[in-house]
């Protein structure tokens, strides 16, 4: 594939080859297939959909990935055997164009203490390659392992053999992240100016992330000439990762002008959601601060950062939430917000600057972010009518709790006693897992209907006795509430968050009502 437009970056997605090697199990041929359909939606030109050779799971994931892409071309990887690129041929050959990615590594160490063979012949086996997969396809690409220690000279013959052979791509890879942007890009430069018939290729680049380079070394490939960028989806991949595609897409989109006018085929409005799907089916979270498409890309704590944002978002934020699919940013109230952040949060809840003191709702405000953390808006909101929330008696509190589970043919079962006021009530429901099943219990004795949006344990000290900790959204009403509950036993803690979150909610449902009986009256008054 080479575009007639010099400015055209080819973005190749490895996230189903390089990046499934990342994770501790294989995934199935159906989540193979969803992800490669999000990936096409999302615009990724061509789509490394795995390594025939290796099983015939992966053969037939790339049978039937290839058979159904309509515009991203399918590519297939294979070793500098014979045996390997007929499996990639047949394995691709039900698209109407596929690409055969075909490698041997060039650098001193992997010729001599992997392969044990002189340079010579590992360019013998490179031409031969390529030649057996042109037979199949006019779509061939080339890759020297580990480029980026191969000595200069090494480089510039096999790549100049490679396009000789037939190589339509021959990729750069930086296989175990060891160079810097200089460096790299200066590889790039020295290939473009000893190779004599580079022109009749596209150079492409696969950088890792093993010292944080992954992504600038492949911005500054671009700069040198380089057209094709070899990414995972949320930086996946071996050891410390891949070059992330959301990270070269967007930093190529927002600095076009800067870089000379490149750009690429990624709708960016599709990244949020293609992300979380490969989270998801992975069983990979996105690190919070990950750049893009980390919860935390958008999130903004500091008094000084939020007060402007809320007068210009450009003062802190580079690209909007929106311009990548998230529905907005995140201004988190914590001791460290400033009055500014208070009054407009009020004000998005529907609050006049004359139904409060914002003084005194501040400073009541610092002293519960002091203990909690974070405050969320129904906290700030319930501190109108009372001085502090521990004046609140909760509605709800665990009395008892059991769990029954046994065989895989077993129903869980949950039985609850809730102390709702100063009455004791109790009940008893099934799920489809235990969590399920106290969840069922709890909504039943509440009498509060909300989806769980988000379900998160984690460990709060070590060994046998360490405190289990569960964090959990959910959504009443198209508003959002948190819960949080600790326990030695998980399902305790799962039970105690769902708990909190519904005395959230509860506590929210009265003021509303309040404000609704006295919405007429000077200053909101204390609850009964």
């Amino acid at each position: 594939m080479i575009y007639t437009d010099p400015k055209r970056i080819i973005l190749f997605d490895t996230t189903l080859r390089d990046g499934e090697q990342a994770l501790p199990q294989s995934l199935s041929a159906r989540e193979k297939m969803q992800i490669a359909l999000a990936l096409e939606q999302l615009g990724v030109d061509v789509i490394e959909t795995g390594f025939p050779v290796s099983s015939r799971g992966d053969f037939e994931s790339v049978r039937s990935i290839a058979s159904v892409l309509k515009r991203a071309v399918p590519c297939g990887l294979s070793r500098a055997v014979a045996s390997d690129i007929d499996a990639c041929a047949e394995a691709l050959k039900a698209a109407e164009r596929f690409r055969i990615h075909t490698f041997i590594a060039t650098s001193d160490i992997h010729v001599r203490d992997k392969l044990r063979k002189d340079f010579d012949r590992i360019l013998e086996m490179g031409v031969e390659a390529v030649r057996r997969a042109r037979n199949y396809t006019d779509d061939v690409e080339f890759s020297c392992e580990d480029a980026g220690r191969t000595p200069i000279d090494h480089l510039c013959r096999m790549v100049e053999a490679a396009i000789d052979a037939g190589a339509t791509t021959v990729n750069i890879p930086d296989t175990v992240g060891y160079t810097v942007p200089e460096e790299f890009g200066g590889i790039i430069t020295t290939l473009f100016n000893r190779v004599p018939n580079i022109d009749r290729a596209v150079i492409s680049v696969h950088c890792h992330n093993d010292l944080g380079m992954a992504t600038a070394n492949s911005i500054t490939a671009v700069q040198h000439g380089a057209r094709q960028i070899e990414c995972c989806m949320n930086g996946l991949g071996e050891r410390a990762g891949n070059c992330s595609l959301e990270e070269v897409a967007m930093a190529i989109k927002l600095r076009e002008k800067s870089l000379g006018g490149l750009y690429t085929g990624i709708n960016p409005k599709q990244i949020a959601r293609t992300s979380g799907l490969v989270s998801k089916i992975c069983s990979e979270p996105v690190p919070a601060h990950k750049a893009i498409v980390g919860s935390n890309a958008f999130a903004h704590s500091s008094g000084i950062h939020q007060d402007g944002v809320l007068k210009n978002r450009e003062t802190y934020e580079i690209l909007t939430p929106e311009s990548v699919g998230f529905t907005g940013n995140t201004m988190r109230m914590t001791a460290r917000s400033g009055r500014h952040m208070i009054r407009a949060s009020l004000a998005n809840m529907g609050y006049k600057d004359d139904e409060y003191d914002l003084n005194e709702i501040y400073a009541r405000f610092l002293k519960l972010a002091d203990k909690k953390g974070q405050v969320f808006d129904y906290d700030l909101e319930a501190l109108l009518f009372c001085s502090t929330l521990e004046e609140e008696e909760n509605t709800f509190e665990l009395d008892a709790m059991s769990v029954m589970t046994g065989g895989s043919h077993s129903i869980p079962t949950a039985s609850v006693r809730l102390r709702v006021g100063k009455r004791i009530r109790s009940d008893s429901s099934i799920g489809n897992g235990p969590v399920d099943a106290v969840y069922n219990c709890i909504t039943r004795l509440t009498g509060i209907r909300c989806e769980l949006t988000s379900f998160t344990i984690s460990a709060n000290g070590a060994g046998m006795d360490a405190l289990g900790q569960v964090d959990v959204n959910v959504r009443h009403e198209g508003r959002v509430f948190h819960g949080i509950g600790m326990s030695v036993d998980i399902l305790e803690a799962a039970a105690l968050a769902l708990i909190h979150a519904s005395n959230n909610i509860d506590r929210a449902n009265r003021i509303r009502e309040s404000r609704r009986h006295e919405k007429d009256a000077d200053v909101p008054q204390h609850l009964p």
